[in-house]
């Protein structure tokens, strides 16, 4: 058992220092994370919150099947897809009175990843396919294995391994589209 699995035992046992602990180690992952589906690091961040709000309320049972982090990340992704849901009901009943996605929300983002290169990434990712940057964000940014990342977003093993390629495939033309030089080793 890890130390997260371990934390979300004594939480479920009445020691609310070890959900301080769990939020402290992962919500900033998880906003990010977030971030990938609504383009937005104040709603993303509310999500998160969400996330550990309905965690510190329902308490889940966590059966182990998936490391905590994934399992954490599965919940803030259906989190993150009913508030989708709602936004587009609520898009559709009064577009006029809803403001629109700006580049300024990704601002704060990018100033996270440091180099120019990681920000010349960052933007092209945020231009590929919403599947696309999630997947890649998951493998690459927080280290999942396919297999881990295949259950945060709810694809099959072999699924996720098609959708890393044609995702990584996508990335690889739009930098290329975009003028970006790959250094020969």
């Amino acid at each position: 058992m890890n130390n997260d699995e371990s934390s979300y035992r004594r939480y479920m046992d009445g020691d609310n220092d070890a959900f301080a602990l769990l939020v402290e180690e992962h919500y900033d992952a998880l906003a990010l994370y977030l971030n990938t589906f609504v383009h937005s690091l104040p709603v993303s961040e509310e999500l998160a919150e969400d996330t550990f709000v309905r965690i510190a309320v329902r308490k889940p049972a966590f059966r182990g099947q998936s490391s905590f982090r994934t399992w954490l990340f599965a919940i803030g992704r259906n989190i993150a897809r009913d508030y989708l849901r709602k936004e587009t009901k609520l898009r559709e009943k009064t577009a006029d009175g809803i403001p629109e996605w700006t580049a300024d929300d990704t601002e704060i983002e990018r100033d996270y990843i440091l180099g120019e290169q990681k920000k010349h990434l960052h933007r092209a990712m945020l231009k590929l396919k919403r599947e696309y940057r999630t997947v890649l964000w998951l493998v690459y940014f927080e280290d999942m294995t396919t297999e881990q990342a295949s259950v945060a977003i709810g694809k099959s093993k072999s699924s996720t391994e098609h959708l890393v390629r044609r995702a990584k495939q996508a990335l690889k033309e739009q930098l290329l589209k975009e003028g970006f030089v790959y250094e020969e080793s």
